[in-house]
């Protein structure tokens, strides 16, 4: 058993990290309060062919694995950028495995390689204010006319939308009453996201302002058929396929805050002296950090877990849920630390620990929440009945 990095993977996760030191504190803290999408650091990582880390090589991806990616959102997230850096380039990752594994040839050929090079922003249309994480009740219709479809609807929390210029959307091309499962009749599609047909409004949130998350109404979207992807009818077992590596990256990327966040305590408590000691002499300072260490770290072995087992072809679904669990978990309980062991600066923007808490939450709600994940593991670990 080796839990070391090939040297290609340390080349990443030392490339990547170089990279990210480029945008330092300052940088994502102006960014955290104009709300302007980091552009430049979007093009940095396009640039270097980071995009595309799990494409493939044909369209100008690198062809790597998951455990790759996973390295690379890891060394993201704990960077000064945290979850407004991992979220600008997250979908780029998992977002067009559909279209890589499902997608005909001429689709591969005229979406990938502008996704691998940056020269097109997607966005991922799925979550419905009034399905939440019972995606088979989404209620946005896409109807067959002639050689489009005509699709109406509404998509809640859809991160990017601002600055996207095509969605990933699912819809209902048969209605759930007209079908044998309720999985059945739901369609994928990779389209434009043509503001002409969709009203896209930012929801004002309590971080990442930097990378906008979204509602969007839309109104008679006329997607051209040759914008689906595989079969009609079969949407949602196409986003299955995307669903553990995206557990597993935000999972990553959750530990990698907790840990940027974890560093920042740990060199305050060293430094800052009170009472004519450093207050990281005192043990109710030290047992916290050291916990959230173990924590992270463990958290950390079940996420690189998870990745292995995907990538070569093993069941991984109840890894990669607990990598998403844990790593939420862990990353938030070592940001609130972080804030608590700076004392009253942390609560000040200019220590950025306040700024790393209030991203981690993403990790802990989305894209699965925790006690959706329990549910989960305690069916299909523990052998206990389905619960939801």
């Amino acid at each position: 058993m080796d839990f070391s990095l090939t040297d290609e993977q340390e080349a990443i996760r030392e490339n990547v990290a170089a990279l990210c030191s480029k945008f330092d504190d300052e940088y994502w803290r102006n960014r955290d309060q104009t709300g302007e999408f980091p552009d430049d650091f979007h093009r940095a990582m396009a640039d270097a062919g980071w995009l595309g880390i799990t494409m493939p090589e044909e369209y100008g991806g690198a062809g790597l694995g998951v455990t790759e990616a996973a390295i690379m959102m890891h060394t993201v997230a704990n960077s000064s950028g945290g979850m407004s850096a991992a979220s600008a380039i997250h979908i780029n990752i998992f977002g067009p495995h559909p279209i890589v594994v499902f997608g005909n040839e001429n689709q591969k050929q005229r979406w990938l390689p502008p996704l691998i090079k940056g020269e097109i922003k997607s966005c991922f249309g799925v979550t419905e204010p009034n399905a939440g994480l019972n995606t088979t009740s989404i209620q946005t219709r896409a109807v067959k006319n002639g050689d489009k479809y005509i699709a109406n609807g509404q998509k809640m929390w859809t991160t990017t939308g601002q600055e996207a210029d095509k969605i990933m959307l699912l819809a209902r091309t048969t209605p759930k009453e007209d079908c044998k499962k309720q999985t059945d009749g739901l369609s994928l599609f990779f389209t434009d996201l043509n503001r002409d047909y969709c009203d896209v409004r930012v929801i004002d949130k309590m971080g990442r302002k930097a990378v906008d998350s979204n509602e969007i109404f839309i109104n008679d979207l006329p997607i051209p058929e040759e914008d689906l992807i595989g079969e009609e009818g079969k949407g949602f077992y196409y986003l299955l396929h995307s669903l553990n590596p995206e557990r597993i990256l935000v999972g990553l990327e959750g530990i990698g805050i907790g840990q940027n966040a974890l560093a920042r305590a740990a060199k305050y408590a060293a430094e800052r002296e009170v009472f004519g000691r450093p207050i990281g002499m005192n043990q109710s300072i030290q047992h916290p950090l050291a916990e959230n260490w173990m924590e992270l770290e463990a958290a950390y072995m079940m996420a690189m877990k998870a990745a292995y087992l995907y990538d070569s072809g093993q069941e991984c679904g109840t890894y990669a849920n607990s990598a998403k669990y844990l790593g939420g978990e862990a990353g938030f309980k070592a940001c609130t630390q972080a804030v608590m062991t700076h004392g009253g600066v942390g609560y000040a923007k200019e220590f950025t620990v306040e700024r790393l808490m209030r991203e981690v939450m993403i990790c802990r709600i989305a894209p699965v929440s925790p006690q959706l994940v329990l549910c989960y593991v305690a069916e299909k670990a523990l052998g206990l009945p389905k619960s939801y």
